[in-house]
């Protein structure tokens, strides 16, 4: 298992690639989604890994039932066992300790925290939700709880990048008249879309000057799941807390 993990003044961020985990083929090893067809069980025992190896309890981290929109969900604590997950595709919380993560197999895994304010959020921004404003409803999410976005660090993780992520004509200009910068063209010379470049516009936009980004490629790397690559995979995870 490689984590790509940063801390930052009290603030962690990591991020799972596909290997160390217990799933089959076709996910995997460290399958990390729970609606992808795998076996339950290997991804409660993933999770547990990927926790542990993080050094957080894997009680204490909230996931998602992502649906591609733009709503956050304020989030005090897990979901407990009889509760139904929302369909949300940012959750933001003011606790810390609380491990909050974000499921992805090329759409752009966004986390971010105010160290100061002790607020921490996770938002999923595949193509409908940066055109939805998911990460910009992230944000003013976290504001609501305290947090200012001068003072948020942000980081993206693996993605498809904007040389691979093909996309009709059509649906790169109706995505680019909403984000500018996520208009972009493939490697081999044909209409793309790059969902990091909007995504760190949009933070940009919203006052977040801390910015980084991983440089992985999701489709390019074999060390990574990949939906538009793969169809039936897994799901890589990004997590990000506060001490």
């Amino acid at each position: 298992m490689t984590l790509e993990q940063h801390s930052e003044s009290g603030a962690h961020f990591a991020f799972t690639d596909r290997w160390g985990g217990v799933s089959a083929v076709p996910y995997e090893e460290l399958n990390l989604g729970g609606a992808v067809g795998d076996d339950p069980a290997a991804v409660r025992a993933n999770r547990a890994l990927a926790a542990k190896a993080l050094g957080i309890a894997p009680d204490r981290v909230v996931w998602m039932n992502q649906v591609h929109g733009r709503e956050v969900a304020v989030v005090d604590g897990p979901w407990g066992p009889d509760q139904q997950v929302p369909a949300v595709d940012a959750v933001v919380t003011a606790r810390r300790g609380l491990a909050l993560a974000v499921l992805t197999a090329d759409c752009t895994p966004v986390l971010l925290a105010d160290p100061v304010a002790g607020v921490a959020g996770a938002a999923h921004a595949g193509r409908p939700g940066l055109v939805a404003g998911v990460v910009g409803a992230a944000v003013e999410a976290m504001v609501a709880l305290g947090a200012d976005p001068a003072r948020m660090v942000a980081r993206t993780g693996p993605a498809v990048c904007g040389r691979c992520y093909e996309v009709p004509a059509e649906m790169r200009a109706a995505v680019a008249e909403v984000v500018p910068a996520a208009y972009a063209e493939t490697s081999w010379g044909t209409p793309a879309v790059d969902v990091v470049a909007g995504v760190h516009a949009q933070l940009a936009e919203a006052g977040v000057a801390d910015l980084g980004r991983s440089p992985v490629c999701t489709l390019e790397s074999r060390d990574h799941f990949s939906y538009r690559r793969d169809r039936m995979t897994g799901r890589l995870a990004g997590y990000v807390w506060l001490d």
